[in-house]
């Protein structure tokens, strides 16, 4: 994960509360390690998730698919109601195949991009911005 989003343009890696990685493209976050909170917590135990990364997503439609699906590894919680993001524990990033997790971090990248640089990125890519 950590080599995904390093290798999106125009990156930097910085340090958040407690040394956790925030990655930033032109000082906006768009993939970070956060700390525990007692939104994100064993519903049996209580214990808070030691492990949970929040990704941007583009807009509440993409995070409603990610979300919705029983079967996705990602959730959000109230914390996170109306804000433009998905959350994973790093002990479920297994369930995501490598071409998954690089899709989710680029969408967070081009999320929180300059247009002009997202829309170099895509063209680079071969792909516009209806893809």
């Amino acid at each position: 994960m950590h080599d995904l989003a390093m290798a999106m343009p125009h990156v930097q890696r910085v340090e958040g509360t407690r040394g956790r990685p925030v990655y930033q493209v032109g000082g906006r976050s768009f993939v970070f390690f956060r700390n525990p909170r007692p939104d994100a917590a064993d519903p049996v135990t209580g214990e808070r998730y030691p492990d949970v990364i929040v990704f941007w997503v583009g807009s509440e439609a993409d995070k409603e698919a990610l979300v919705a699906d029983e079967r996705s590894p990602f959730f959000t919680t109230p914390h996170f109601r109306g804000h433009p993001s998905v959350l994973l524990r790093e002990a479920h990033v297994g369930r995501l195949d490598y071409d998954e997790l690089a899709e989710i971090v680029q969408d967070a990248w081009l999320a929180r991009a300059s247009p002009r640089r997202a829309r170099t990125w895509l063209a680079a890519h071969g792909l516009s911005t209806s893809d």
